[in-house]
């Protein structure tokens, strides 16, 4: 993120249809039962792990991060695509410049749905020189990843049209993912019914902030933790500061998660969610230590859990 210095919800849309019986009523037959929508999937957390565990991997054999314009970062990328384009997404690579090298974003688009009301999940993919960046943000790259595959897993045939997308250059100000919003047509951003940002969501010392920006989308993701019993909180930390604001800007409606970086969480927190008062939600936030121990493994499978939730709601 750039920034300044046990339960699970399953709750299914049942589709209203009417049934035509050819020749009318057949006595003392039952009634037919009425189509549904599958609910969301739960996510594996594990898969999410094995994810990060490549990027550790990565950023290792790469000079220890995966940053733009560096090996890392497009060893991280060409890992995502081969996993999405294994799974039958239909993937697009779209480069640029900045600071003097170039950088990429990888959009992905599930086949089918209504390319007129496409709903987006996203998180840039790109860590900081100083790290491998596993929490920021190899934890929203892999969740959005994962759920991606999901999707492909479960065959879902959503009403809206699903794009998934990993950005570059976030860490230098958000570059790719602004990239990408200002050579959209007018007509193509108006196509975008949601934009939902995964920045963060593995943090050490964890917090579960939702997005304020759009109501549906906030109502949604708060659904889902009131499901499970966890409370939340209005995220403000990295408020227009992670890739959603490019989108925002635009006029098209966002939302995310985040569970913290650099701001200490408070007594009243750790009521809520336990950790530790006084202490950073993440104190590995842009430093060497944002490495595959620096993940909370309750918080990064909630969070994929609820990713998932929304995509499923958002595109039913």
């Amino acid at each position: 993120m750039k920034l300044s210095v046990p339960g699970r919800v399953t709750a299914t849309a049942v589709v209203a249809t009417a049934s035509l019986l050819v020749g009318g009523s057949i006595a003392g037959a039952a009634p037919a039962p009425e189509p549904t929508l599958a609910a969301a999937p739960d996510i594996p957390v594990a898969n999410v792990k094995a994810h990060l565990t490549q990027l550790q991997s990565i950023a290792t054999a790469n000079g220890g991060n995966r940053a733009h314009g560096r090996a890392g970062y497009k060893a991280s990328l060409d890992y995502v695509k081969a996993k999405l384009d294994a799974a039958g997404y239909t993937t697009a690579i779209q480069q640029f410049t900045s600071s003097g090298r170039v950088g990429y974003n990888l959009i992905a688009d599930w086949p089918g749905g209504d390319t007129n009301q496409v709903v987006m999940a996203g998180s840039h993919l790109d860590s900081v020189t100083s790290g491998a960046g596993i929490n920021d943000n190899g934890s929203g790259s892999a969740a959005v990843l994962e759920t991606a595959l999901a999707v492909s897993r479960a065959g879902y045939q959503p009403t809206s049209h699903l794009r998934f997308a990993w950005w570059g250059a976030e860490e230098l100000g958000l570059v790719g993912s602004r990239y990408y919003v200002n050579n959209l047509s007018s007509t193509n951003r108006a196509k975008i019914s949601g934009y939902l940002n995964f920045d963060m969501i593995g943090s050490p010392n964890p917090g579960y902030f939702v997005y304020d920006d759009d109501p549906a989308i906030e109502k949604t993701f708060k659904d889902y933790f009131t499901g499970i019993g966890v409370p939340t909180e209005i995220e403000t930390e990295g408020d227009g500061r992670s890739d959603h604001a490019p989108f925002k800007s635009a006029g098209v409606p966002v939302g995310g998660l985040f569970t913290g970086a650099s701001r200490t969480k408070t007594a009243a927190q750790v009521a809520k969610w336990g950790g530790t008062s006084g202490q950073a939600f993440d104190r590995c936030y842009h430093s060497s230590c944002d490495t595959t121990s620096n993940i909370n493994d309750t918080a990064l499978n909630r969070n994929s859990d609820a990713l998932a939730y929304a995509v499923w709601e958002l595109s039913s």
